[in-house]
């Protein structure tokens, strides 16, 4: 609450008094002249009120002279005849003098209580920055532009942990309860003392204690993301147990077995063949799903750190087609013409789409499974498409979750990993995939890569088991 300007308190106060002196002639009729001084108080309260207590006693001083010099006899002079109207012009001053002191003390009250008022608001405001959003630090520099509106600084800043002054900078440290500096508020230092002492006094300590309850809260929020996440990991071996405990012992015991069939000498030499196949498929069988658990694993650690090359997605899918068991089904490649390579890790591409293929292939039942390629914008959309019996709606968004098996006809076929891998994989590479489906219909997952790298080479096309349209 700022006063007007000094030299509208002088003409104010000028105008008062003339004003005053005025109302008296006509009051002269129905009053005592001695008591009439009283009129002239409600000016000196006004002055006093609005420009302090230095003008209110300069215009209590005028009043009384112009009060002697107008009405008081003899008049048109500063001498007064009557010893009782010396009397009278002393209670005035004294009175015009105690209404001034007591016109500035309210004065400086109010504005005392204004500025509590503000600074009550300004808490409340930054208590609402500071708890209402995600973390303290993304919100101190709105912090401290709400801080400088509210304290009419040209600037401010909030930095945690301590900082020092400089030239243009004054450094308030911001202390928790134990004294120690969690926070610095910093000021220009070309501002008024009284600025300073009421940043120092009163900002500071509820700037400091809110900056406390946001770090508390911070480490409290931190805390529960690591405690679900231990509890996440916690069901996620659980699931793993589960669920992988039956792929990994049906292969274990058909080794088993049959290693200790191969001991037996009444095989024939067919059957012995029948045996040693089967170990050794169920041995790629074994080994395909450890090397899914430790993609997932390395995966859900964040430790595949894909690499930035220049990629052509046919090679890519020509290799991932390779690591098709053979019989397990054709695959047709459409690729348009002048489709860009990418920048990824081919190897972990290899593997996405090779989870993809083997997905699709198992639930084509012998049918060919159709994967096209091809250029939408800015990006390079892979599309592949089975004829299995296709994924209801409500479990779509369930599809890309480690170990979930769907509901068809072939629950149990597969560990429920593949689509998880190659999601992972493709994010990890910038790209995005979508399940599209009808029921009984088939199925489409369709991954997308933004554009990068040069025109892709025609590649060599080797025996892999796909045919290319």
């Amino acid at each position: 609450m700022g006063r007007p300007a000094g030299w509208l308190g002088l003409l104010a106060a000028t105008a008062a008094v003339g004003l005053a002196t005025l109302a008296i002639y006509p009051l002269k009729s129905v009053a005592v002249t001695a008591s009439l001084s009283v009129v002239y108080l409600p000016a000196v309260l006004l002055i006093a009120a609005l420009w302090g207590l230095r003008l209110g006693l300069l215009t209590s001083i005028a009043s009384a002279m112009a009060f002697n010099f107008f009405h008081l006899p003899p008049t048109g002079r500063f001498t007064i005849a009557d010893n009782r109207n010396w009397v009278a012009l002393g209670a005035f001053t004294l009175v015009a003098v105690v209404v001034s002191a007591v016109a500035e003390l309210a004065r400086g009250r109010a504005i005392e209580a204004e500025r509590g008022r503000r600074e009550a608001r300004l808490a409340a405001t930054l208590a609402r920055e500071l708890l209402a959003g995600e973390r303290t630090e993304d919100t101190l520099r709105v912090t401290a532009r709400r801080l400088a509106e509210g304290l009419g600084l040209p600037s401010a800043a909030i930095e945690l942990g301590p900082a020092t002054s400089s030239e243009r900078q004054l450094a308030v440290p911001l202390t928790d309860g134990e004294g120690a500096t969690i926070a610095t508020l910093l000021i220009p230092r070309e501002m008024p003392t009284s600025t300073i002492e009421r940043v120092h006094a009163h900002v500071a300590p509820a700037l400091a204690a809110l900056v406390a309850v946001a770090l508390r809260r911070d480490a409290m929020q931190a805390q529960a993301v690591e405690t679900a996440a231990l509890r996440r990991s916690d069901e996620l071996k659980t699931a793993l147990l589960r669920a992988v405990s039956h792929d990994l012992r049906t292969p274990l015991t058909s080794i088993v077995t049959a290693g200790h069939a191969l001991g037996s000498s009444s095989l024939t030499d067919v059957e012995r063949e029948q045996m040693s196949s089967a170990v050794v498929e169920e041995g790629e069988r074994l080994s395909a799903l450890i090397d899914k658990l430790f993609d997932l694993s390395r995966l859900q650690a964040g430790r595949l750190e894909p690499r930035h090359e220049s990629v052509s997605i046919e090679e890519v899918l020509l290799a991932a087609a390779d690591t098709l068991p053979a019989g397990a089904g054709r695959v047709q490649l459409v690729v348009e013409p002048g489709v860009p390579a990418l920048i990824a890790d081919a190897a972990q591409l290899e593997r996405a789409f090779a989870n993809l293929l083997e997905n699709a292939v198992r639930y084509s039942d012998q049918e060919p499974v159709r994967v096209s390629v091809r250029r939408l914008g800015r990006r390079v959309v892979v599309r592949v498409t089975d004829r299995g019996p296709g994924i209801p709606e409500s479990e779509r968004a369930l599809v890309f979750e480690p170990f979930y098996r769907g509901s068809d006809v072939h629950r149990g076929v597969g560990s429920g990993l593949g689509l998880a891998i190659a999601k992972g994989f493709v994010d990890a590479n910038g790209g995005t995939i979508a399940v599209e489906s009808l029921p009984g219909q088939g199925t489409s997952l369709v991954v997308a890569f933004p554009v990068g790298g040069s025109r892709l080479r025609k590649p060599h096309h080797p025996d892999s088991g796909m045919e290319g349209e």
